[in-house]
């Protein structure tokens, strides 16, 4: 029977990880591996070094999101090359990529190029309205407890998974309002989400 090894990332201490957890649970992995506070660009992770260690030949590496893998396509490839030479594929249970087969492994690469294009242009608008907001003196709405970064995220979810506001919400540890407050302070003349569930 082939190995499923879940891992999960959050990248700051203060994030919530069960969402993640609960739906690797649900998929059945046999062992999960999660980093905390730390960002998806960064290389070194001790818990995803481990995960990638426990594959053997024919397992799946198993994560909730493709971008909780890693941000980088780059660094997306080079993960599924590493897991192809070690005879195991990887899975992304919210996009439903699975590299077992041609079309997931042609889906992968298409997904992967995509989410990097969307997380570039969503962190560019996102830092645009920071700065505007700057310029007119102020912080967006009340004192921020998301940081730029997370903001980035949160719209990111939001935007490319089309993710309940509640789930993200909760993986961050703050009240659904306080991501919509933050958002929609940051950049008003942009922001608009028609169908926000408190």
């Amino acid at each position: 029977m082939s190995l499923k090894i879940g891992y999960y990332r959050v990248s700051t201490a203060d994030q919530n990880a069960d969402l993640q957890i609960a739906a690797l649970k649900q998929a059945g992995c046999d062992k999960i591996y999660g980093d905390t506070g730390i960002s998806g660009a960064e290389r070194n992770r001790p818990e995803f070094d481990l995960a990638m260690s426990a594959i053997s030949g024919g397992g799946s590496l198993i994560v909730w999101r493709l971008d909780r893998m890693s941000r980088s396509l780059q660094h997306l490839i080079e993960i599924n090359k590493t897991l192809s030479t070690q005879g195991a594929y990887f899975e992304s249970l919210t996009e439903k990529i699975d590299t077992s087969t041609p079309m997931g492994e042609f889906a992968f690469h298409i997904m992967g190029a995509v989410a990097q294009l969307e997380r570039e242009i969503i962190r560019e608008r996102t830092l645009a309205g920071l700065a505007s907001a700057a310029l007119r003196g102020k912080s967006p709405g009340r004192p921020r407890k998301l940081s730029s970064d997370q903001l980035i995220e949160a719209d990111d979810c939001l935007i490319t998974c089309q993710g309940d506001p509640r789930d993200i919400a909760r993986e961050f540890g703050v009240h659904p309002e306080t991501i919509k407050r933050n958002l929609k302070g940051a950049f008003p003349e942009l922001w608009d989400r028609p169908a926000w569930i408190s």
